[in-house]
């Protein structure tokens, strides 16, 4: 069976990290221009706000990590800051895509590797940003155990991820577009049926933003704090490694 008639596999296990993997592989050579036209270029402004989030004057010399750095726009976005002067290993289980965005800057390294299983020494970074893809994770709070045994104590670790309005006339205008027109445009740029379905379909039934606060201080993180972007469509979250 291909995955695109297959129903969805937003609940995890074996048979959703296969999906992820398949599609990003699909859609990676069309991947930027569409984050850029179906999010009307503010997911290059919300990548801005949570790297002025991330602390990293504390260390400009430092390592960091951009975790399912997908084409490594977030790990980019650091490496231009003017004082950043340190190292982004940008990690994905999609190689495609790390090839896609290697030459994006001379600061970044792409690692082929797997959230779950990160290939890396326990307190070894100074920061770390995750734009986008924790909601595809197989299993969420084993990913946000290892993302906090590879930072260092006091590290912080910043988040976007899509979220769902809380305003019942946003919240409909966003649902419409959100199911109707970006699979439509998803379909007709990438060339892949089911990609831009997943979207929604795993935004649907991902953790709240209370929620996934929550569950990021259960594993290890402390001041978790978040800010919902552009009404509620997008939400920023912040973490510090527990000293």
């Amino acid at each position: 069976m291909l995955a695109s008639d297959r129903k969805l596999p937003v609940s995890g296990g074996p048979e959703k990290r296969a999906y992820v993997r398949e599609i990003f592989t699909a859609i990676a050579p069309t991947y930027d221009r569409l984050n850029r036209i179906i999010s009307f270029r503010f997911d290059q402004r919300w990548r801005q706000v949570a790297v002025r989030r991330l602390g990293w004057e504390r260390a400009p010399e430092g390592i960091y990590l951009d975790l399912c750095a997908g084409t490594l726009d977030f790990g980019a976005t650091l490496a231009r800051q003017a004082g950043f002067r340190g190292r982004i290993v940008g990690a994905d289980f999609v190689p495609r895509m790390l090839q896609l965005g290697r030459l994006k800057s001379p600061r970044l390294a792409p690692v082929t590797a797997d959230a779950l299983e990160l290939p890396f020494s326990t307190a070894q970074f100074d920061g770390v940003m995750v734009g986008w893809g924790v909601r595809n994770l197989t299993d969420l709070d084993a990913g946000l155990a290892e993302t906090a045994r590879v930072m260092t104590p006091g590290a912080r670790l910043v988040i976007l991820e899509m979220a769902l309005p809380s305003r019942p006339w946003l919240r409909s205008i966003y649902q419409f577009y959100f199911r109707r027109v970006l699979p439509r445009l998803g379909r007709l740029i990438s060339k892949h049926r089911t990609a831009y379905t997943w979207l929604p379909e795993s935004t649907q039934a991902f953790p709240g933003p209370a929620e996934f606060a929550h569950r990021l201080a259960a594993q290890g993180f402390v001041d978790v704090q978040y800010r919902l972007l552009m009404g509620g469509v997008c939400a920023l979250y912040v973490g510090t490694r527990q000293p």
